[in-house]
């Protein structure tokens, strides 16, 4: 009997592999989740024995439905209730606001009303960041100047040149009794040992967002905190795409231009990104935050814009972000101009950007020409050519690497932050976007917009579809595996 298991162990081992297939196969099924996603999912459950069982284990759990991220103690203290009560703007302003944008654009304001956690506010100053030296140099002086306390929350924190900068005043700040919070995603971010111990030591407060070699978040390194966040005071904000790594500064020596964009907020929509990050500091210390009333000072901004934060992940009811992408496209009368370093999209934003293009509307992608991840070019490249057979028009950037992530519609709506167009920001990251109901603001988005395009190439319908079979099959086999990327 020993000589026979021996001798056909594999064999066992396989019967089990499938048998736990059929098992995870059936409970797919009856998630009646995307049937692109669910194929995809069986494929590599029956073509990859052993490990089409890890992939599922690791990427293809839905948290969102179980709710790991439990945000109800926050949101019911009284100071939240408070605030969220406060921010809610007054019935005249709203009708000033109607009459000076599109109705659609209403539409989008009641659709992130909904969900109870992104409060439109209305006095605010935002300032539109190109690159990350430039925001860096304003940061760090905020940072500088920070009296009361500072709470960052990132994907990405490395302890490079930038990263030490910010290191060091974080350190220097909490030496001086300023109250610093600092949440690092576990996966994303790269802090050496003894840099680690230099913050704890300063009395910063940090903590890492889902430690993956902690057994109980093992199954749960797919879903990462793809936030950048940073807060002073309570009275600044900042949002977009700009990690703290030297790989988002251009200098003088380096190998790769990176094109990017962030905000820079005063007002009461910094109350909204406060509460983001109690929701998420909440999380990563496992433990119930009092809140401060100092987390929520005076509005002292006499600027009107109107702009809703509008956060989505695993702890969310709905795809929030991605719903608000949606309808600006299907609602846009005029242009729809997207730009994102990873274009994965599933088959609603596909649709809308069709239909809303054979309309008549002027829809622009701009995604980079040289992406820094083989697969995601090559799945890119496969949703190129419906695309542009329904008179989209495709840009890519030459320059260098172009990573912001923002969308302009119509010179009424604009939107920037840190969701991509794909899957895996659409309903796995932790992600969060401000949202800019303000003509001003999305004509210089705009002009932004048309000044990368001198740097970029327009892709050629009857040139793409003449690529190589060989080209073809690679973009195929990558679109294959998009809805796991």
């Amino acid at each position: 009997m020993f000589d026979f298991l021996t001798n056909n162990i594999w064999v066992l081992l396989l019967v089990i592999n499938y048998v736990l297939v059929i098992i995870v196969a059936f409970f797919i099924l009856l998630k009646n989740i995307n049937p692109t996603k669910t194929i995809s999912y069986i494929i590599v459950l029956v073509f990859f024995p052993f490990f089409g069982l890890i992939v599922y284990y690791l990427f293809g759990q839905d948290y969102r439905k179980d709710k790991i991220f439990n945000r109800k103690h926050i949101l019911n203290q009284k100071i939240i209730e408070s605030v969220n009560h406060q921010l809610e703007p007054e019935k005249n302003e709203v009708k000033e606001l109607r009459d000076t944008l599109l109705d659609e654009r209403i539409k989008l304001v009641k659709l992130l009303n909904s969900s109870k956690n992104s409060p439109l506010t209305i006095n605010n100053e935002v300032d539109i960041i190109k690159n990350g030296e430039n925001k860096f140099k304003i940061l760090l002086e905020d940072l500088k100047n920070a009296t009361d306390h500072i709470h960052l929350e990132y994907y990405i924190l490395r302890d490079d040149k930038i990263g030490t900068q910010i290191i060091d005043i974080l350190c220097d700040k909490a030496s001086n009794g300023v109250s610093v919070k600092l949440s690092i995603d576990d996966v994303g971010s790269s802090i050496t040992r003894s840099n680690k111990k230099r913050l704890t030591r300063s009395g910063v407060e940090w903590h890492s967002f889902m430690p993956v070699l902690f057994p109980g978040f093992t199954g749960k390194m797919n879903y990462r905190n793809h936030r950048k966040i940073a807060i002073i005071d309570g009275k600044i904000g900042y949002v977009g795409g700009i990690n703290i790594s030297d790989t988002y500064v251009n200098y003088e020596d380096s190998e790769t231009y990176w094109r990017d964009t962030h905000l820079r907020i005063v007002g009461e929509a910094v109350k909204s990104l406060q509460i983001h990050f109690l929701m998420t500091w909440e999380f990563v210390t496992s433990c119930k935050v009092k809140i401060d009333n100092n987390y929520f000072p005076p509005d002292e901004c006499k600027s009107k814009l109107a702009m809703q934060i509008s956060a989505s992940g695993p702890d969310t009811d709905w795809s929030n972000i991605m719903e608000v992408i949606f309808t600006a496209i299907v609602t846009s009368e005029k242009y729809v101009y997207l730009t994102t370093p990873y274009f994965i999209p599933n088959e609603q934003i596909i649709t809308a950007m069709q239909v809303a293009s054979k309309s008549g509307v002027d829809v622009r992608l701009l995604i980079p020409k040289d992406s820094d991840s083989w697969t995601a070019k090559h799945a890119t490249n496969s949703y190129l050519e419906s695309l542009m057979e329904a008179n989209v028009k495709i840009y890519r950037y030459c320059k260098g690497f172009i990573h912001a992530k923002t969308m302009v519609v119509d010179d009424m709506f604009s939107t920037i932050g840190t969701t991509n167009m794909d899957y895996r920001s659409f309903n796995i990251n932790f992600e969060i976007n401000a949202m800019l109901y303000n003509e001003e603001k999305s004509k210089e988005l705009k002009s932004h917009f048309f000044e990368d395009l001198k740097d970029s190439e327009e892709v050629d319908l009857k040139r793409w579809q003449n690529r190589s079979k060989a080209q073809k099959f690679k973009e195929s086999y990558c679109r294959l595996w998009a809805p796991l990327l």
